[in-house]
């Protein structure tokens, strides 16, 4: 019993690392970006463990300002998140 608890507790603190829960996260952001002229989605990077939207409208695009991503970035973001912990947590 114990030996199935330190496994499951190993798993759930890999899945944890910042650095690879940045990779990982990265690309349900940029799917999440609004596309019309590529500027966001370009000017989006990872760098080390944050995703940076260096561009001046960013905050509005994440607000829900476009209509092709009402939910912005971020909340879907963490909604993934959210799922791929529940995941770690289980067999």
């Amino acid at each position: 019993m114990a030996g199935e608890i330190n496994f499951q507790l190993e798993k759930i603190k890999k899945g944890l690392d910042p650095a690879q829960m940045a990779k990982l996260a990265y690309p349900v952001f940029i799917d999440n970006t609004p596309i019309k002229t590529g500027n966001a989605r370009s000017r989006t990077s990872l760098r080390s463990n944050n995703i940076n939207a260096n561009y001046p409208y960013a905050q509005r695009l994440d607000d829900g300002w476009s209509k092709q991503r009402p939910n912005g970035m971020t909340k879907p973001t963490t909604k993934w998140f959210e799922n791929y912990i529940k995941s770690l947590g289980g067999k």
